[in-house]
């Protein structure tokens, strides 16, 4: 239809960078017209053959993320991952073909197709730390949205900075006099529980408990409570009222991140926001970095953005 070789129409359907150079104007516009008219859409299976890479990323999700309970807490990283992938000419591909074992999703089965995508975008609370050491041992490119442990070597991720964020709210409630404080929430098991109670050790020397009952957060007196789940601290501020303690007048709550569960309140709690959708959109960017070879930070932490809401006040003798 051209008249021009195999190998310059190869140029210039795969946007080779040289194509300009070696390529005249009027025959590279002449070739695509011929792809315009034609329709044509080069094989992706033989491209990966050919290139190693067929521009479409995988996104694993070790929980659901569309059930209406979940589904605002995990929308915004969804969105940054889609935004991102967009601006770098990628495909989506979500993988939800692997079985559930113990209520969770496990990437490595017989029928994982996680080598259809050139690499993997991984989301879940916690993840887990045997298949990231065969995802490293295994050399597959893949990035955590969330900081994680090491597992056998480094493991790339794009997280938020729970502990400095922690830690600065710690230090605002001090600034309110608050000397007793109360840390509500598991402190341990995933990465962003632990990471929360490192940030809040490392100013305070409160209580720490774990249940959701207000008898065992006040029996230490404090006038501030640290909540690890923004629904937990929705909960003990009914459970106060209805005991008559006024919030904040009387007992200050903080939530420590956004809700992941619902949580209906006509006040906003006091504490701050996880950077989601950044979150997303630039672990989609830390992937193309290894996937193309380019230097770059591969462990990446974001600040979160702080709100003053309306639970906490000076705190009362």
């Amino acid at each position: 239809m051209t008249g021009v070789s195999q190998a310059t129409v190869s140029l210039v359907l795969n946007g080779r960078a040289d194509a300009d150079v070696r390529i005249a104007p009027e025959t590279r516009e002449r070739v695509l017209k011929a792809i315009r008219s034609t329709g044509y859409v080069a094989d992706p299976i033989a491209r990966r053959l050919a290139s190693r890479h067929n521009r479409i990323l995988g996104v694993f999700t070790y929980e659901s993320v569309f059930p209406a309970g979940l589904g605002d807490f995990y929308h915004p990283f969804l969105v940054g991952i889609e935004e991102c992938a967009e601006r770098v000419g990628c495909d989506l591909l979500l993988l939800t073909s692997a079985p559930v074992v113990d209520g969770r999703r496990r990437i490595f089965h017989q029928d994982n197709r996680l080598r259809l995508a050139d690499g993997c975008v991984l989301l879940g609370r916690s993840l887990d730390p045997t298949e990231l050491a065969r995802l490293l041992a295994e050399g597959l490119p893949f990035v955590s949205v969330g900081r994680r442990d090491d597992a056998g070597g480094p493991v790339p991720y794009v997280g938020a900075d729970y502990p400095g964020a922690t830690a600065a709210q710690v230090r605002a409630a001090k600034e309110l006099g608050h000397e007793r404080m109360v840390y509500v929430g598991q402190g341990e098991g995933p990465e962003s529980h632990a990471d929360r109670w490192t940030g809040f050790r490392s100013e305070a020397d409160g209580a720490h408990v774990t249940e959701v009952d207000l008898d065992k957060v006040l029996r230490s007196r404090p006038t501030c409570v640290f909540v690890e789940e923004y629904a937990d601290g929705v909960a003990l501020m009914r459970q106060a009222e209805d005991a008559g303690l006024r919030v904040p007048e009387d007992l200050s709550f903080v939530a420590l991140g956004d809700p992941t569960r619902p949580a209906v309140t006509d006040r906003e709690l006091t504490g701050f926001r996880i950077p989601r959708r950044a979150m997303g959109w630039q672990a989609v960017e830390v992937l193309m970095d290894l996937l193309e070879g380019r230097p770059g930070e591969r462990q990446r932490l974001l600040p979160c953005e702080p709100v003053r809401g309306a639970t906490l006040a000076v705190a009362r003798a």
